[in-house]
C-alpha cells in the first residue's frame, strides 16, 4: 500500500523548534513532552516513529511512524489504531485537534479529536469524539511504569478503518506554516 501524502509541509519542518528523527529518540520526545504537558506518558505508544515535530509557540506537534499500528491499553480493555501520522494541539492537561488516533466501540471505529484530564483532578481522564460525546478512564491506565516497553504492533487496518476516512469525516487541516504558527483550527464537521 502506498504512503498516503504527509500534512506536514517543508515549511512546518523548518519552523519547529524541536524536531527529531529515529524510533528511540521520537518515543522518549514524545513521552517526555506529554509528560511536561501533565498526560500520562503511554498515551501514544506508536512503534517505528521516524520523525517527531513540535512547534512551542502554537503547541502543535506530530508523529509519523512507518506504518499503521495498532495498541491494546489491557488496563481498560481497549483498541486504538494510529495511523501513519498523528498531529495534535497539546497545552497543559489537554490535547485538542487530535487526528490520526482511533478507538473500537463494539463494531465501529471511532476518532478520538481531544484528550483532557479532569479539572479538578479526579485520577480520571477524558476521550472526547467529534459530536461531543466522551468517554472517562484512569489515569494510570495510561501512563508507563518506569523501564516498560512501550509495545504496538503494526496492523494491515480494514477498510472501516483506513486513514482515508479522515477526508470522510470532514476533517481539514491547515494548509500552511502560518496556519500552524497562528494557531489555526483544524475544522471538525460533524456527518
Amino acid at each position: 500500500m502506498a504512503k498516503s501524502k504527509s500534512k506536514i509541509t517543508d515549511e512546518m519542518r523548518a519552523v519547529a523548534d524541536e524536531l527529531y528523527h529515529g524510533d528511540a529518540v521520537c518515543k522518549e520526545k514524545s513521552q517526555f513532552l506529554l509528560s511536561e504537558v501533565g498526560l500520562p506518558n503511554g498515551l501514544l505508544p506508536l512503534k517505528d516513529i521516524e520523525e517527531t515535530g513540535y512547534i512551542k509557540e502554537t503547541g502543535f506537534v506530530w508523529l509519523i511512524q512507518k506504518e499503521k499500528s495498532q495498541h491494546r491499553f489491557d488496563k481498560i480493555d481497549r483498541l486504538v489504531q494510529y495511523t501513519r501520522e498523528v498531529t495534535a494541539y497539546v497545552e497543559p492537561g489537554k490535547i485538542k485537534k487530535l487526528t490520526g488516533v482511533k478507538t473500537k466501540e463494539m463494531l465501529l471505529w471511532i476518532n478520538i479529536r481531544e484528550i483532557d484530564l479532569d479539572d479538578p483532578p479526579t485520577g480520571n481522564i477524558n476521550f472526547r469524539v467529534a459530536s461531543g460525546m466522551s468517554r472517562s478512564f484512569p489515569v494510570e491506565a495510561f501512563q508507563l511504569e518506569e523501564g516498560s516497553a512501550n509495545v504496538s504492533i503494526p496492523v494491515d487496518i480494514d477498510a472501516d478503518a483506513d486513514e482515508e476516512d479522515e477526508e470522510d469525516a470532514g476533517v481539514s487541516t491547515a494548509q500552511s506554516t502560518e496556519d500552524v504558527k497562528a494557531g489555526a483550527t483544524l475544522e471538525v464537521k460533524e456527518t
